[in-house]
């Protein structure tokens, strides 16, 4: 079932219930005990159907701006796959076509996006295949594919394990979904989070920017004695914990490194009483050190008047026109109530 765009208000009202109720189901119940049915290590060719989203407000596309945000375009996506599904981390290439996505059960998911004009329009070259750990073995196989949070280093990826909280990284450059997960260092503060409230937002900083190369990792929702929530900065010197300001009761699901430098972080909330929302947050990067207390403004709300379901994954790259565009993707939990949407906007203010 989708968010429906007719104009019964009725309607409207006990779809988002049914999303609400869903949203919560997924973040109260556990992983599942069972890894998915593998046939192959090597990447499979997948077909997935998109269905065009005019405007963000549903029925108002003279409305594209939200915030800092101007819409571009989106899209909802479906496969017969049946991996396909629980999108939770993206990459976009410098071309803006390209991408590698995590799903939550240990999945690469890489593909094309095809636009007109600068619309999104459809999806193509997609494949899917099991992230492998140290032994060759499919992550999921040792119950680690609560893999949340993804960032790059030039071809090595680095990934965040939700549950087991730990980071691994990858040699994508060299051998593509085919490559073996190596564990990293990381602080032993990380093994104290909440199982189900752990690593869901990686950015790794490269050269020329303060911190460079260093991975920050934020907690979805580990948080200190203040209310605030967790996050670690994780590299051979100068690393430890520090914490980003909480407020309205949001959590974090993604970050991604902008063009400037600062760090945008992708927020949802979720309550009975006022449903599901996100919200994106800018963070200075000079802010983050060790003990710290950041925050940043708000440059973006969209609740269920919008057409959004549980973002989870924030992508970003620039274009040559000097414009930054942010892709968000949403983890549809592998439940009919959602959807797995694909969202793109320009960010108005860095």
């Amino acid at each position: 079932m989708t968010t429906p765009t007719c104009p019964f208000r009725w309607w409207r009202a006990a779809a988002r219930a049914l999303i609400i109720v869903a949203v919560f189901l997924s973040l109260a119940a556990p992983a599942a005990a069972e890894p998915p049915n593998l046939s192959t290590n090597l990447g499979t060719p997948i077909t997935v159907k998109a269905r065009t989203i005019r405007a963000i407000l549903p029925g108002k596309p003279d409305q594209p701006r939200v915030g800092h945000l101007l819409y571009r375009g989106g899209l909802e996506l479906t496969s017969a796959t049946r991996d396909f599904g629980g999108l939770s981390a993206l990459k976009m290439a410098p071309d803006g076509a390209h991408f590698i996505a995590l799903t939550d059960k240990g999945f690469w998911f890489t593909g094309r996006i095809v636009y007109d004009g600068i619309r999104p329009a459809a999806i193509a070259d997609a494949t899917m295949a099991p992230m492998l750990g140290p032994d060759g073995r499919p992550l999921a196989a040792r119950r680690w594919q609560d893999t949340e949070a993804l960032a790059a280093d030039g071809g090595t990826l680095y990934v965040g394990i939700e549950r087991r909280h730990r980071i691994v990284k990858f040699d994508f450059a060299r051998w593509g979904v085919a490559a073996r997960a190596q564990p990293i260092a990381a602080p032993t503060a990380m093994r104290s989070m909440p199982s189900n409230q752990g690593i869901e937002g990686l950015v790794f900083v490269p050269k020329g920017l303060p911190r460079a190369g260093m991975l920050i990792a934020f907690s979805e929702r580990s948080l200190d004695r203040a209310g605030n929530l967790r996050a670690f900065l994780i590299g051979r010197r100068n690393g430890g914990g520090f914490t980003v300001r909480r407020s309205d009761d949001f959590d974090i699901a993604d970050a991604a490194l902008l063009p400037s430098g600062n760090v945008l972080i992708l927020e949802r909330r979720f309550s009975w009483a006022r449903g599901v929302a996100i919200r994106l947050r800018r963070i200075a990067l000079s802010s983050i050190a060790p003990n710290a207390v950041v925050d940043g403004p708000v440059l973006f709300f969209a609740d269920l008047g919008f057409e959004i379901d549980n973002m989870e994954a924030l992508g970003v790259h620039r274009l040559a026109s000097g414009e930054t565009v942010l892709t968000m993707l949403s983890d549809d939990n592998f439940s009919p109530l959602q959807r797995t949407l694909l969202l793109q906007f320009t960010l108005l203010d860095e």
